[in-house]
């Protein structure tokens, strides 16, 4: 006997990319592609160091970032950027996020509108 169809199981959230600081880490790496310099990742996302630094890790252990660490002017210049998987992985998940808040919305206004139906006439008004 085949399973029944869960249509609000989204199993496109990917938990890696569904934990807030990953969220907000991703988030702000889409928009450069060329990456950004902890620091700035850092003061984007208002993480601390470590903070920062263990989610990377996560994102890295999983090829959904890049850090590539070197030298400039005689200081250390740590880069994170989106690898193109992890970019194409957040793009999908954004999509399922729009599912989610598709169907949100629908199920909400179709409980609106069954609130908003008129009773049977003689019906009497439910208990408050």
């Amino acid at each position: 006997m085949p399973a029944e169809p869960a249509p609000y199981a989204y199993e496109g959230l990917d938990r890696v990319l569904h934990e807030k600081a990953r969220l907000g880490i991703l988030t702000s790496l889409v928009a450069h592609p060329d990456g950004l310099a902890f620091a700035d990742l850092k003061r984007l996302c208002g993480l601390t160091d470590g903070n920062l630094s263990r989610h990377l890790a996560v994102l890295d252990e999983a090829d959904l970032v890049a850090v590539t660490k070197r030298f400039e002017k005689k200081r250390p210049l740590t880069t994170i950027r989106l690898t193109p998987a992890g970019r194409r992985r957040f793009l999908a998940y954004l999509g399922e996020l729009e599912r989610v808040l598709r169907d949100a919305a629908a199920a909400a206004r179709a409980a609106d509108t069954e609130d908003a139906a008129p009773q049977h006439p003689g019906a009497r008004p439910a208990p408050a």
